[in-house]
């Protein structure tokens, strides 16, 4: 090799070139077998790292150095193919901002360094082509030379083998097809604690780990028949002083020239650190960070196998627990109490709970479950639910704070075969609002028959939007007749669901859900615009009729700020007159207005529309403040009028129920208010409400719900009376 010129120029920086040889050595020497020691490998790296520095910086330039570097690399025995990769690498990502940092990078060092790249590469390789040409020469040329070299190779090899076997810092064994071990490397001795000399004395199967003993064995097995010559395992092995050290290790088989096994080799890694932390990641990944109990992830993995490998007739339950009030907690002390107190909740569940062999997972917020896996039945998974609602219910102490916590429970019991794991999680959490809904710390057992009329229930408030779109409600008109004259004076407007697969639903079935789901306010304002073109169709057909229409204003259409406007229009479009619609408000909803719907009822009034208080009696009326309120007519509620019996009812009279509808209409009267009875069921009744100065009368004695076209003809019978009279 040329003499190479010490380091010079302004650009070169001599510690860079120093620090990089000195990289370049320590990888060379951890990536492959170096015949040379450290110290001679720097200073080899050291000549090269200069000449390229020098290559780089010449001008003009010529990438030929870095191809006699790639050579030399090659001729010094550095042929590890990661060697030349390492090398190419870093003369890429490190050496112009190390070597020659004062070199600009847009004056062309990128591509200067990429050709150094290639020369280096093509260097490396054409050398290891014209070793391999002159080796194959040398052999043609002689045989004898032949059989030396090979000699010499074999040596080399062992050399070799010996070197990376020694100075490998992964443990690496050799091991007889009994499992006897034959030798060790130091890294193989120190990853277990024992001595080379007690390892070659050792059989492997004395340091296998109890729980993959037969399967290692079934390993060896399969790789002496010939099945496989290499497998690649993580397992544990005992180290000498009883701690176990997780492994990656990989096994091949070495075979004699007939193909019978010789010696099985092994090299290991120490991946405890690794396992370690996968565990750790699992576990946090599976368990609640607050609590420590279970997830909802690992939960459903539970409950997914129970229902994959059991018998459908082994049975399964699940106690779906929620805090009572725990919201209040939060909001009044704090999340940091909040969190707290779900601490010791938790605790107590898996102290009573888990111990008996059930798993108790957070679900999230402040609900937990429970799993009762193969329990004997219903009574079973009822005990672990008072268990649970026993320790909840202890008083707490958080700090100075005592609380007093309960919870409710949601119990599902049954076989395997009868379910799957969403339909038991989906009926554990209906069940579970079941409990809140009977009150504070109890539970409550599934019932498939309550059940199914709660999804009919869904069902129904989930279709009522699209029934609204598609046109299916209708409007019939319950007669509000004259307790004097007999005559009809008006009509209470009631929807009806026309359901494509139900048929005909009353109201009873769904305004609750309309309420609930706010779809109240599109439908009444349907309803209402509905009634208002059938009222204003009877008077011009009726004109001396003047039927007055009711239609009921649920509580929040009141609440809505543009209610007034919507009567408005709805007047406006069809052309009836404000006087003949009347709106209904139920007592409770009058008697707790104030602010904006207060100011609504009295520009309703304002429009000339009647105001109506509905089932009047059943609330806690403030009679001065019913006073100031725009109302023109209560309608009295129907439990006060059922109590009004003649003679031949079944039921005994309530002479209380008559003295209070009494007080009632003189309190209306006093008020010049107009009074309807409603559910008047006989004329007995009717009568008695005559007696009793009551205006008006509604109820199946006087007509039920009936569509437009039966008040129509009504009308139309009444008419032709009076023009006969």
């Amino acid at each position: 090799m040329a003499a190479v010129p010490e380091p010079g120029g302004d650009d070169l920086s001599r510690s860079g070139a120093q620090w990089y040889a000195a990289e370049w050595a320590r990888a060379v020497r951890r990536l492959g077998f170096v015949p040379l020691s450290a110290a001679e490998t720097e200073r080899l790296l050291h000549l090269h790292t200069v000449r390229l520095a020098q290559a780089l910086l010449a001008e003009p330039f010529s990438p030929l150095p870095a191809e006699e570097v790639g050579r030399a690399l090659v001729e010094e025995h550095l042929t590890e193919p990661r060697v030349l990769d390492w090398s190419v690498r870093a003369l890429g990502d490190r050496f112009a901002a190390r070597v020659v940092p004062g070199r600009a990078d847009g004056d062309g060092t990128a591509q200067r360094v990429a050709a150094l790249q290639g020369a280096l590469a093509a260097g490396f390789a054409r050398a290891l082509r014209d070793r391999t040409f002159a080796q194959q020469e040398r052999i043609a040329r002689s045989a004898w030379q032949a059989r030396d070299d090979v000699e010499q190779a074999l040596r080399d090899s062992e050399a070799r083998f010996r070197a990376v076997f020694v100075g490998a810092a992964t443990g690496i064994g050799i091991a007889g097809v009994d499992g006897q071990i034959i030798d060790v490397n130091q890294a193989f001795a120190d990853m277990l604690g024992y001595s080379i000399e007690e390892l070659r004395e050792t059989n492997v199967a004395a340091l296998f780990h109890p729980d993959d003993a037969a399967g290692m064995w079934e390993l060896y097995q399969e790789l002496i028949e010939g099945k496989q010559d290499r497998a690649r395992v993580e397992k544990r092995y005992y180290r000498k002083d009883g701690s176990v050290v997780w492994t990656d290790l990989s096994v091949s088989l070495i075979r004699h020239d007939d193909g019978r096994p010789r010696f099985t080799v092994a090299m290991i890694e120490d991946i405890t650190e690794r396992h370690e932390l996968q565990q750790r990641l699992r576990f946090q990944a599976l368990h609640d960070p607050l609590t420590g109990l279970p997830n909802r992830t690992l939960f459903f993995e539970t409950l997914g196998r129970v229902f994959d490998v059991a018998d459908v007739a082994r049975r399964v339950g699940v106690c779906f627990l929620d805090l009572d009030g725990f919201k209040a907690v939060n909001d009044s002390l704090g999340h940091d109490l909040g969190d707290r107190l779900l601490v010791v909740i938790a605790k107590r569940l898996a102290d009573c709970v888990a111990g008996r062999g059930h798993l108790v997972a957070r679900m999230g917020g402040d609900e937990f479950v429970i799993l009762v896996d193969d329990g004997a039945g219903i009574d079973d998974a009822v005990g672990v639910a008072e268990l649970a609602l026993a320790a909840v219910s202890a008083p707490v102490r958080i700090g100075e704070q005592q609380l007093a916590v309960s919870a409710s429970v949601g119990i599902v019991e049954c076989p395997v075969g009868g379910t799957s794991a969403s339909e038991l999680m989906k009926a554990a959490d209906t069940t579970l609002y079941w409990a809140k809904a009977e009150g504070r710390g109890r539970w409550a057992v599934y019932d498939p028959e309550r059940g199914a009329r709660d999804l009919a229930r869904s069902a129904l408030a989930a279709g009522l939007p699209a029934a609204l779109d598609r046109g299916e409600f209708v409007v019939h008109y319950q007669p509000i007749v004259s307790l004097v004259e007999g005559s009809m004076l008006a009509v209470e407007a009631l929807v009806r669901w026309q359901h494509p697969e139900l048929g005909l639903i009353g109201p009873d079935r769904f305004i609750g859900l309309a309420e609930e789901t706010g779809l109240i306010v599109r439908l009444g304002e349907w309803v209402l615009r509905q009634a208002c073109r059938d009222a204003e169709a009877w008077r011009r057909e009726f004109p001396r009729a003047q039927l007055v229409v009711s239609v009921n204003l649920a509580a929040r259409q009141a609440d809505d700020p543009g209610i007034v406007d919507t009567v408005a229009d709805a007047l406006a479009s069809t052309g009836l007159p404000a006087d003949l619609l009347q709106l209904e408000l139920t007592e409770s909803a009058v008697m707790g207005t104030a602010g904006e719907p207060l100011r609504s009822l009295h520009r309703l009034a304002a429009l000339g529309v009647r105001m109506a208080i509905d089932d009047f009696g059943t609330g806690y009326s403030n009679l001065a403040y019913l006073r100031r309120l725009p109302i023109h007519c209560l309608k009295l509620a129907g439990p006060f009028v059922e109590g009004i019996r003649g003679e031949d009812a079944e039921a005994v009279p309530d002479h209380r129920d008559e003295r209070i509808v009494d007080a009632l209409v003189r309190l209306a009267h006093a008020l010049e208010l107009w009074v309807t009875a409603e559910a008047v069921e006989t004329g007995v009744q009717a009568e008695r409400l005559r007696a009793l100065r009551c205006d008006t009368g509604q109820g199946r004695f006087f007509g039920p719900p009936a569509p437009a076209a039966e008040i129509t003809a009504r009308l139309r019978g009444d008419d032709d009376r009076g023009a006969t009279a």
